[in-house]
């Protein structure tokens, strides 16, 4: 199924972060001889113009954790040096700046994109795999279900995801020997997304929502409007299948089923024993995705991914750390 990464050096670029802790930790778990190096710029106080924070990674994601931690940014060639002293044999690049109502094309297109040339270099100097973080994103508002080569980024952050998945296929083309897969992750939630803050699932959200006995909180229409959520320990699994793919390219990581955000507060009602009467209000926002739903049969295909929780099912097993991180916030 896997790469054997025992006795191999694995990159996480944004491993203090959501998704990357989650790697981290399968790692370390499941190939205790594979040396996992952790490069995260970590949370400050530093935000963005919308308020939310700038970085998002936190050593309480990584408390346990036995690998290597380098404090660096992807921009900075000099933090980037650090990472000359290994013999890296794969790379897991998910550092960027990843708020999607962040409108600062300059920042996220220095911080996303110039820096992903530096990875390429780097996995072209060590011979690595490269598995990047692409982003559902890249499709705006394209008709569901999303198929690969039909993108209408909307958002600068969309665009920047855009951009490299187009590097990354140059790349491809003029370095035959590296082998580089770019991965388009779909509504990710799961454990360890807790510091993400406000930009964390809804999932997360409406959870804390409804254990602090609020009414949870949804735009009108929300039984229309859809998202394929997909559970982190699938995207785990996907990212490692990844290391072994049939051909580089570009492949959408979702579940191929889109569930609206009311299917989300029925769920957890079921698991959190509630029955709460849901506040509808006005959605503010422009350029808002109303159906987004993953074609994975490439990734079936190429990748031999198959997602393996429902909506239900990954809820279910979510549900003990949406209870321990709204004790978090409300001790």
């Amino acid at each position: 199924m896997y790469e054997n990464f025992n006795n191999k050096t694995v990159l996480i670029t944004g491993g203090a972060g959501f998704i990357g802790s989650n790697i981290a930790w399968f790692l370390q778990e499941n190939f205790p001889d594979c040396e996992v190096i952790i490069f995260d710029i970590f949370r400050n106080n530093e935000t963005f113009n919308n308020n939310n924070l700038k970085s998002f990674g936190h050593y309480k994601n990584l408390i346990g954790f036995n690998g290597n931690i380098i404090c660096g940014d992807i921009s900075k060639q000099d933090d980037l040096k650090k990472l000359n002293d290994y013999n890296i044999d794969y790379i897991f690049h998910l550092a960027a700046i990843s708020d999607t109502r962040v409108y600062d094309q300059e920042v996220i297109m220095r911080t996303n994109v110039n820096s992903f040339y530096d990875i390429l270099h780097l996995a072209e100097v060590n011979n690595a795999k490269l598995v990047y973080a692409s982003s559902g994103a890249t499709y705006g508002n394209s008709t569901a279900p999303q198929k690969i080569g039909e993108e209408e980024p909307n958002t600068p952050y969309g665009f920047s995801k855009y951009a490299m998945d187009q590097i990354a296929s140059n790349y491809s083309k003029t370095k035959k020997n590296i082998q580089i897969i770019g991965l388009k992750y779909f509504n990710v939630y799961g454990e360890r997304e807790f510091f993400k803050g406000k930009t964390s699932s809804m999932i997360m959200q409406l959870g804390h929502q409804i254990l602090s006995n609020n009414a949870p909180k949804l735009f009108f229409g929300s039984d229309k409007i859809l998202r394929d959520f997909v559970y982190i320990k699938d995207v785990v699994h996907a990212t490692l299948l990844a290391c072994n793919p049939v051909t580089n390219g570009v492949y959408n990581i979702g579940t191929g089923i889109s569930r609206s955000f009311l299917d989300i507060v029925t769920i957890l009602q079921k698991e959190l024993g509630t029955n709460l009467t849901v506040d509808y209000f006005e959605n503010p926002h422009s350029n808002y995705q109303m159906n987004t739903q993953a074609d994975i049969s490439l990734s079936e295909k190429y990748l031999k991914y198959s997602p393996k929780y429902t909506l239900e099912e990954g809820i279910k097993q979510y549900i003990p750390y949406i209870k321990q991180s709204f004790n978090w916030n409300h001790k």
